[in-house]
C-alpha cells in the first residue's frame, strides 16, 4: 500500500499558494525548511493570534493529486502547491488514514498525520466558489466533508522530492479517525 509524491511546495512569506521547488528539506519537529508554516509552535497565520503557544500539528500540508481532477470537472483549474500543501501526492487515500499514520516519504523523511486541513475562506479569494468544493456538509448524514488534504508533523527530516515513493505504516488499532486540525 502506497503511492508517489508528484509535487513540493514551499514558501517562505505567508501566501495562498506555494510554489514547487525541485526538492524540499523536512526537519524533524519543525516542519519544511523555509517554509513560513515550520516551527514547533502554532504557525497558521490567523491561530497565532489567539493560540500562540499550541503545538504545531500543522507542520506539513499533503494533497492528493486526485483532488485536482476532481475539481477540473466543476470548471476549476489547479495545480500542485495552488491550494498551499507542502507535498503532492497520487495513489495514496490520504483523507482514508487514521491519525497517527505514518508516511515514508523517500528514502529518508516519515510525517505522522495529524488530521485534516479545514479549508478557510481564503480559498474564496483564490477562485470564487471554491471552499464550497473542498468543504461540504453531507446532507444524509450531517457530517462535514473536508477534501482539502491531511496535516502532520515531521517525525524523522529528509529530502522530498517529486518522484519519491510514499509507505504507509497504520498505527495499532483501533484507529481514530482524521479530525480538523
Amino acid at each position: 500500500m502506497g503511492g508517489q509524491v508528484t509535487a513540493v511546495s514551499r514558501n517562505e512569506q505567508y501566501s495562498f499558494s506555494k510554489p514547487n521547488r525541485p526538492f524540499i528539506t523536512l526537519l524533524a519537529g519543525l516542519g519544511v525548511e523555509g517554509d513560513v508554516h515550520a516551527g514547533q509552535t502554532i504557525r497558521h497565520q490567523f491561530r497565532m493570534t489567539y493560540e500562540p503557544d499550541l503545538p504545531n500539528l500543522r507542520q506539513v500540508h499533503l494533497m492528493h493529486e486526485e483532488l485536482f481532477g476532481e475539481l477540473a470537472l466543476k470548471g476549476f483549474d489547479m495545480s500542485a502547491g495552488q491550494l498551499g500543501e507542502n507535498i503532492t501526492t497520487r495513489g495514496v487515500d490520504l483523507l482514508g488514514l487514521p491519525t497517527g499514520a505514518l508516511l515514508r516519504l523517500g528514502e529518508d523523511a516519515v510525517v505522522e498525520v495529524t488530521g485534516l486541513r479545514n479549508p478557510c475562506a481564503k480559498i474564496n479569494d483564490f477562485r470564487a466558489g471554491l471552499l464550497g468544493e473542498v468543504f461540504a456538509l453531507d446532507p444524509g448524514s450531517g457530517e462535514f466533508t473536508f477534501k482539502s488534504g491531511v496535516m502532520a508533523v515531521v517525525r524523522r527530516g529528509g529530502t522530498v522530492r517529486a518522484g519519491d515513493t510514499v509507505g504507509i505504516e497504520l498505527p495499532p488499532l483501533p484507529h481514530r479517525p482524521l479530525e480538523r486540525v
